[in-house]
């Protein structure tokens, strides 16, 4: 008879494989990355791999899915306790410190290929579509729980500058996958879409 294996296991295994896959699709890219990739970085056989997911799709989906899932419970916990609404912002579109930098996400060259080359398949189109409004909706309550705050202005539409925001993340990917990085300029450009927020939004605080 074979012994029981904990939920506990079963979940920090899971999570073991979608590290490893992270690491995956940032070296390989998401068309060129196979399972097989995967069970070798993670070290699980084909059977350990297939039974949490079912394809390579799955798996990204997964990843996504995480990772936004992560984002939306931080907003609602970050918005309750926030003291600026401009920080928490920033936080959100540059990570800790809130501050222009040369980093950027080293799956987004993964993320926009596994859309772009999806983007007629009916399925795919469908989780995009999904993703796109729950990110909206992130940025769309921040900005909205600041313009009800009185600390930003209300001279244009929350979800407007939201759709503006994701507009220009997604445009840095797509920069980021295909530019070398020294061309990028991805400092000097995301000062200047601050700069543009917060005349839109009418900030003075820097």
């Amino acid at each position: 008879m074979s012994p029981r294996v904990s939920k506990e296991h079963l979940k920090q295994r899971r999570a073991d494989i979608m590290e490893a896959a992270t690491r995956v699709f940032i070296e390989h890219g998401y068309e060129h990355t196979t399972m097989k990739h995967v069970m070798e970085a993670a070290n699980v056989s084909r059977g350990g791999l297939y039974q949490y997911f079912s394809n390579k799709e799955d798996l990204f989906e997964a990843l996504l899915e995480e990772g936004l899932t992560d984002e939306a419970e931080e907003t609602e916990l970050s918005l309750e306790k926030t003291d600026s609404y401009w920080t928490l912002l920033m936080e959100f579109l540059f990570g800790e410190g809130g501050k222009p930098n040369a980093g950027m996400d080293p799956l987004a060259p993964s993320k926009l290929e596994f859309f772009i080359t999806g983007r007629n398949d009916e399925r795919r189109r469908a989780y995009g579509e999904k993703r796109y409004e729950l990110g909206l909706g992130i940025y769309k309550e921040i900005i909205q729980a600041g313009q009800n705050s009185g600390e930003f202005s209300d001279k244009f539409d929350s979800e407007l500058i939201a759709r503006s925001i994701i507009t220009f993340v997604d445009g840095l990917a797509l920069d980021h996958a295909i530019l070398p990085q020294e061309k990028m300029k991805l400092e000097e450009q995301s000062i200047l879409f601050v700069d543009y927020l917060k005349m839109a939004l009418e900030v003075s605080s820097s």
